[in-house]
């Protein structure tokens, strides 16, 4: 199949990406201050072109190959379906993405452009049909510049992947500093809107892999609840946990594509003064100074705007959730991926696509659990995972859901708020992705994952001593995503857009 595309790889050398558009076509767009709210109206007004606003993209992109933020540079097709769209709005089509450029995560099925999920096996399978998250947003007038790079099959949270690189070095990268983890899963998608080469894109969550590079790299998210957005044309790790999400600039951005993935009418900021939330001390584990100095002082900014922050207690919650969370994946993973890779026509078996698994600490994953359907144990034991699942499914995952809506319930609330992750983005090496790492940084947002709650991460400041963003996060109510997505909006007003990295 002719395809306008780039394939990148360790097996490639360097970034062999088409040859510099000419100056021409490169106007002077201010990429750090833009939204995607405001790229939409601007191109809707005439104010700028999607030629133009892609062509920017397109050279801040081959500008940050040190972040390995791609795997596939579309530029001859971004482009083409740029100067599509500004014909097509003389004509006076407005669309809410209309001629905005964005991102697609590397597990997600475009159309004509390969779908790696970020593992070798699966670098010659070119999707003939877009996910349907995807074929939304195209609809809606996005212009897909490429697809990011991720963790090595969705299965880690450092985003450390040798397997695509851009660069000398391995990993996604920090949009704040390339010497230091974008997180994962959805790595490549957070590190290209950190960076400000586009404004928003997609990723996907199964225990924080939207939430987490957005905090990491000061954007925003949106993980919904589980079954508000199609999952089809997606290379899974559990269907009882993952959930495809948008990625942003902003809070408003993330809402407009939830708003044209999930449908429903325009959203309002909230009025922080009726919105009331729960800390749980639990969740507050593990912080680095950073981190702690930076959730306190927005505590304090919450309050004297007119939230009401309650302290809660959830008992057994972390004794619950490690009851459901990796039997769940673990189990899940093996079926679900099989199924995929038939229905999705790559061609490719489990077992081969195992084999070719460049990372080893996926490698671990799925050889030692995944294929022979084990569960991790003491002292380096393992046994059967049906029991454990099973468990998970009949027992812990609805005691856990429980204990979710009589929080909410019993205090009231709104939302529960924490830090994103503990600390802010490590050094990236393969030690990043240790199991303790891994743990560490999915410590607040796995709970309300497996519970299958909506969760939304925004950026509160640059850390005091690091330089680097912190995020927080209000997970809400099952079902309750435009609510959260209304307090969000308002609640980042109060701390506004973080500065853009330094150049």
């Amino acid at each position: 199949m002719a395809r306008s595309s780039v394939l990148l790889g360790s097996a490639l050398a360097g970034f062999a990406l088409a040859a510099a558009l000419p100056a021409t076509a490169q106007p002077a767009i201010n990429l750090d201050q833009l939204t995607a709210t405001q790229a939409a109206a601007d191109l809707c007004a005439g104010k700028t072109t999607s030629k133009a606003l892609t062509a920017a993209a397109l050279a801040r992109a081959r500008a940050k190959t040190d972040l390995n933020a791609f795997i596939t540079l579309d530029e001859a097709g971004a482009m083409k379906a740029a100067e599509a769209f500004d014909a097509s709005r003389k004509k006076g089509s407005c669309k809410p993405l209309g001629g905005v450029p964005i991102v697609i995560k590397d597990n997600i099925e475009v159309a004509g452009l390969p779908s790696t999920a970020g593992t070798p096996a699966l670098k010659n399978f070119v999707p003939k049909k877009d996910a349907p998250v995807a074929a939304k947003l195209r609809a809606a007038g996005a212009i897909i510049i490429g697809k990011t790079n991720m963790h090595e099959l969705a299965f880690g949270i450092s985003g450390y992947n040798a397997a695509f690189k851009t660069s000398a070095e391995s990993g996604v990268r920090s949009a704040y500093d390339a010497t230091k983890i974008a997180g994962g899963s959805s790595s490549g998608t957070g590190a290209a809107v950190g960076a400000r080469i586009v404004t928003a894109g997609l990723g996907t969550d199964t225990g924080g892999s939207v939430r987490v590079p957005c905090a990491l790299n000061g954007c925003a998210a949106l993980r919904p609840t589980v079954g508000r957005y199609p999952q089809t044309g997606i290379a899974p790790i559990s269907h009882t946990r993952d959930t495809a999400g948008p990625m942003a600039s902003t809070m408003a951005d993330v809402t407009i594509l939830d708003r044209v993935i999930a449908g429903g009418g325009a959203i309002a900021p909230a009025e922080l003064k009726q919105v009331r939330i729960g800390v749980d001390k639990s969740m507050l584990a593990n912080l680095d100074a950073d981190t702690e100095a930076a959730f306190k002082a927005a505590l304090e900014k919450l309050k004297a705007s007119g939230v009401t922050v309650v302290d809660i207690e959830m008992p057994k919650l972390a004794e619950l959730n490690g009851q459901v969370g990796f039997p769940l994946a673990l189990y899940e993973a093996y079926d679900d991926m099989v199924a995929y890779l038939k229905n999705s026509g790559s061609g490719v078996s489990i077992d081969n696509l195992a084999k070719e698994i460049a990372s080893p600490d996926v490698k671990g994953t799925y050889d030692g659990l995944v294929i022979p359907r084990k569960l991790p144990g003491p002292n380096n034991t393992v046994s059967d995972a049906k029991p454990a699942y099973d468990a998970a499914m009949k027992t812990a995952r609805p005691a856990l859901q429980a204990l979710y809506r009589d929080t909410f319930a019993k205090n009231k609330l709104d939302a529960i708020a924490f830090p994103t992750v503990p600390k802010v983005a490590i050094a990236s090496n393969p030690d990043s992705s240790s199991i303790a790492n891994f743990m560490l940084f999915i410590q607040n947002t796995d709970p309300g994952s497996n519970a299958g709650l909506p969760g939304i991460q925004f950026p509160i400041a640059l850390g005091a001593s690091s330089k680097l963003p912190v995020g927080l996060e209000l997970d809400g109510p099952a079902g309750s995503d435009r609510k959260l997505l209304a307090v969000g909006m308002a609640m980042e007003k109060l701390f506004g857009r973080l500065p853009p990295p330094s150049r």
